[in-house]
């Protein structure tokens, strides 16, 4: 059995407000002042009858009482998330223009929740086509790199992937939110069950204990083969913007005790995802010193040198597939995937037309194993 397994930066693929995308500003202004004026009603310790006539009023004009999944999602939506008799906000009666809704809670205190901007489906020029550029790959297992949250990585595969594009949806997928505060995060999906997943959190670098190790994590993704589990070891290490190769090393090191440890129970190891360095850096030795090998090194590769940009040289290579020795006798193709990027020398997509609307700036990476 052959399988493709694949590496993709998606380079920032989240949601959005949808308030951001009114094409009228007066109306995206009146929705963010809105917003403003109900976050701060809400945070009031005493409702009064005037505040709560407004909170109702704002309510009702932005349908932020809806969450039924068969309507459009309104542009700001009141999150409750203990509803109910004792400790809910509102009271809602009816439904659709015949809706009525009353503030029963006393004030900010007697109930649990927040007031946020609702989000936007995925359906974007630059979201297509980075399914586009998924699609082409249709790899049987993708590391996602650079993904905001589960939610946003089901609505990709449904609402892109197969409703955008046509094509057949992943039946498993998964994201374990990390560290990084800014919630760019590593997922995979896969056409076979993911058996396990954990989450290595690495709070401090033991050589400098004021330095964290991580902020995003490295999740070990656990997928059955035929009987023999594949761990997938998913990274996005430091990147070189404020750059600290130094921490960058003790996250490779990192990388590479939990790579041994996988390796007692299982020969089908991968290390993969972006790893912010070129091949001849201190990290990127590091971890090939534990016997694993660099996918783009196999005689079956013909593409170009780099991974990023405009993939002209070995210093554009930042993305990897890295091999655990058993795994790397089993390789039959290595390709990768640059029509998603817009740069001199790359020929693209015709849907890509400029920076803006590119998949990325990263390749898509893969492998053929014969498993």
């Amino acid at each position: 059995m052959t399988i493709r397994i694949a590496s993709f930066n998606m380079e920032n693929l989240f949601r959005r407000p949808t308030a951001f995308r009114l094409a009228d500003p007066v109306a995206r202004k009146d929705v963010l002042d809105d917003f403003a004026a109900l976050a701060a009603l809400l945070d009031l310790p005493v409702y009064s009858d005037q505040d709560k006539a407004e909170i109702v009023r704002l309510i009702m004009k932005h349908r932020a009482y809806d969450s039924d999944p068969k309507n459009p999602p309104p542009l700001i939506f009141v999150n409750q998330s203990r509803p109910g008799k004792d400790a809910g906000l509102l009271k809602i009666s009816g439904s659709g223009r015949r809706t009525t809704v009353e503030v029963t809670a006393k004030g900010r205190g007697a109930w649990a929740g927040w007031v946020e901007l609702g989000q936007d489906d995925l359906d974007l020029d630059v979201v297509r086509n980075t399914g586009r550029v998924v699609s082409e790959v249709d790899a049987d297992i993708l590391l996602t790199v650079e993904v905001e949250d589960r939610l946003t990585l089901e609505r990709f595969n449904t609402q892109v992937l197969e409703g955008a594009l046509g094509r057949r949806p992943y039946p498993y997928n998964l994201l374990v939110d990390g560290n990084d505060s800014r919630g760019i995060d590593i997922g995979i999906f896969s056409r076979h069950p993911i058996t396990s997943v954990r989450c290595h959190l690495f709070d401090t670098n033991p050589d400098r204990p004021d330095q964290r190790l991580f902020s995003r994590d490295c999740p070990e993704f656990e997928i059955q083969l035929n009987g023999t589990p594949l761990v997938i070891l998913g990274n996005h290490l430091k990147s070189k913007f404020h750059d600290d190769p130094e921490l960058r090393l003790a996250q490779a090191k990192r990388v590479a005790e939990i790579y041994r440890a996988a390796l007692e129970r299982t020969p089908h190891v991968i290390v993969a995802g972006d790893l912010n360095d070129n091949p001849d850096s201190d990290s990127v030795r590091t971890l090939e010193g534990t016997g694993l090998r660099d996918v783009m090194s196999h005689r079956s590769y013909r593409g170009l040198p780099g991974t990023f940009g405009e993939c002209k040289s070995e210093r554009d290579k930042i993305d990897y597939l890295l091999l655990a020795p058993e795994l790397w006798q089993e390789v039959q193709h290595v390709g990768l995937e640059t029509r998603g990027i817009f740069a001199d020398g790359i020929k693209a997509f015709d849907t890509v037309t400029s920076k803006l609307n590119a998949a990325s700036d990263h390749a898509a990476l893969y492998a053929d194993v014969d498993l």
